[in-house]
């Protein structure tokens, strides 16, 4: 039993099908709450923008009302009427400006198809009406009633009395109305002359509110300050929700309440003091995330069933030792050799892991082994390169030989004998490592033209200005000869006239440039640009030399550019790689020439700091 749970099936079959199941179940929960999300967003964005909209809807139709109710109280002549028929006891007269009251109000009434009756009651108590039918009979009782009263109550500005069942003016009138109306004002001396009331269709009304149902559940209310319902779409009109705990939106301002068993989005209107109220049941919301929650079901199961046969197939060729040992392999191929793996596992398993490990180990030794050998070898060199020539042992005999012909005054071969001592005793001096000063390497400079001058018997001549603060500068020793030996023989000397070598030094913005330029043959460009593009690579070694045999030109082009590079490029490699290692990868050299102009070799280092 223990030896088949070890087994490469089971232990993969089980992590694999574990992880699939986790990686299922997340997902779906993710999914679900995402979907959930989505889906309350989207409703939560309809029913705003459907109430916003029957907002706007129910206030364009209230400012339509406002008109009608405006247009009556600023008609002249209706109210210049109804005030002379108050007054005149002329029957006949009395009788004419009721007719003429009656066909203003008939105007207006069939100015709008929603309009079911106008009512206008006088102070006097004297009423005038235009409604459908003409089979209106006058509530005596109206001024006692409550919408009489509020009306009488008002300043003059709309009373909307809302939706009500029956007219209640005319007892005739038995139909669902939507009521509202305001005083009516002398326009000579603003005194109220009596009341007018209009009674029209509240279809209109209740099409706008129906517009904020999201399901076929939605129920939408009117309530005015004090939550009086005023409409609703509901049927049942007596059993009202509590909807005191929702706070009152202000104007232009939609409140949406989700924190209940229902969804609540509340609006104000503009023309009136009422709110608009939807009720959602939350269980018409869900209904689409039922739909998604059963699909998703259907879908973790499957993708259950479809990862129990992966897991099977793939715990038959897998194990995880043999992740280990995988992972360990790419560790060795990134060079770590000092890992080791270590499992239990089946024995062939374990045999190969062993092998690996001994593998590694031996790896490891040989690779140390390779880098004492190649230090020694480095070393070697170097020793072997240092003992060809001894530079002690030269200056002391040219010492010699320079005494004995000034003893027999031949003096300028004495100069040339005591320059080249200079020479050797400075490349010699090598105790403070590889640093020198500038004043130093031009010294060692003047020595050098000394013996080229006498040489080429006045062919060459040469110029320096270098300021005195920088003369103390420190640069890597031997730095300028191997430069001014490069443009002595390869530019100078092949040149058919005096030649002229100048060394200078300019600063440019945190550089400081010393410059040796001369007005030799100038440097072919494919060599140029050669030696322009090893300066800019990263100096790698003195066997850079080799990766330009690589580029095999051929003939004597390739005979003459090897001749050439052997000591151009490698001179002032060298030079360019010991700048770079004492400065960084920004200074070094740079050349420049042109064929039959000359050539400028300029060495770049970092401005020295005042005060060091």
């Amino acid at each position: 039993m223990k030896r088949g749970f070890n087994s490469i099936h089971n232990r993969l079959f089980l992590l694999f099908l574990t992880s699939m199941l986790v990686l299922v179940l997340l997902f779906s929960v993710l999914y679900y709450q995402k979907t959930t999300q989505v889906i309350h967003s989207k409703i939560s964005d309809l029913a705003q923008k459907n109430i916003s909209q029957t907002v706007g809807l129910f206030d364009l139709l209230l400012q339509g009302y406002d008109s009608i109710t405006k247009s009556l109280n600023s008609n002249y002549e209706m109210l210049r009427l109804i005030q002379d028929r108050d007054i005149n006891p002329d029957v006949t007269a009395s009788i004419f400006n009721e007719r003429t009251i009656t066909n203003i109000l008939g105007a207006i009434y069939y100015s709008r198809d929603d309009i079911i009756g106008i009512h206008v009651i006088t102070n006097a108590g004297k009423n005038y009406n235009y409604e459908r039918g003409f089979d209106s009979v006058l509530n005596i009782n109206y001024s006692s009633a409550e919408w009489y009263q509020k009306l009488q109550d008002s300043s003059g500005e709309m009373v909307w009395l809302g939706l009500v069942q029956g007219s209640v003016i005319n007892q005739f009138q038995r139909d669902p109305l939507f009521v509202f109306g305001r005083k009516l004002y002398d326009l000579t001396d603003h005194r109220v002359i009596g009341i007018m009331l209009i009674e029209t269709n509240p279809q209109p009304i209740l099409a706008a509110l129906s517009n904020v149902t999201i399901s076929p559940n939605s129920r939408v209310y009117i309530v005015d300050r004090e939550n009086r319902l005023i409409a609703t779409t509901a049927e049942d009109k007596v059993t009202f929700p509590s909807l005191g705990g929702l706070p009152r939106p202000q104007e232009n301002e939609i409140i949406i309440d989700d924190r209940t068993d229902q969804l609540i989005v509340a609006a104000k209107a503009k023309m009136s003091d009422w709110t608009v109220l939807g009720l959602t049941p939350k269980g018409d919301i869900n209904a689409e995330v039922v739909k998604t929650r059963e699909y998703l079901y259907v879908v973790i199961v499957v993708l259950i069933i479809l990862s129990t046969a992966l897991a099977s197939l793939i715990s038959r060729n897998i194990a995880s030792p043999l992740k280990l040992l995988i992972r360990e392999m790419k560790q060795v191929e990134m060079g770590n050799f000092k890992g080791s793996v270590t499992v239990k596992s089946f024995e062939e398993i374990n045999s190969l892991v062993s092998s690996f490990n001994r593998m590694v180990n031996r790896m490891d030794e040989l690779i140390e082994r390779i880098t004492l050998a190649s230090i020694s070898e480095k070393n070697a060199e170097l020793q072997a390169l240092q003992s060809q020539v001894n530079p002690h042992f030269l200056y002391n005999t040219l010492d010699m030989i320079y005494w004995m012909l000034d003893e027999r005054e031949n003096d300028r071969l004495g100069k040339v004998i005591l320059a080249l001592s200079h020479m050797f005793r400075y490349s010699s001096d090598w105790q403070e490592a590889s640093k020198t000063t500038l004043q130093q390497e031009l010294d060692q400079m003047r020595h050098y033209m000394t013996i080229i001058e006498n040489r080429l018997e006045g062919r060459v001549s040469t110029e320096i200005h270098i300021d005195p603060e920088w003369l103390d500068v420190v640069l890597p020793k031997m730095t300028l000869q191997p430069i001014i030996e490069n443009a002595v023989k390869y530019g100078l000397e092949p040149l058919r006239e005096p030649g002229l070598l100048r060394v200078f030094a300019e600063v440019h913005e945190q550089e400081l440039h010393i410059i040796i330029s001369d007005n030799g043959v100038g440097i072919e460009q494919n060599l140029l640009h050669q030696m322009q593009e090893r300066l800019v690579e990263d100096a790698r070694m003195i066997g850079d030399w080799y990766a330009y045999q690589a580029e095999e030109p051929s003939g004597e082009v390739k005979t003459a550019l090897e001749s050439k590079m052997t000591r151009r490029g490698i001179g002032l490699t060298n030079v360019h790689r010991r700048i770079v290692l004492l400065f960084g990868e920004a200074y070094g050299l740079r050349i420049q020439s042109k064929q039959e102009v000359g050539t400028t070799v300029i060495i770049a280092m970092p401005l020295p700091r005042k005060g060091v």
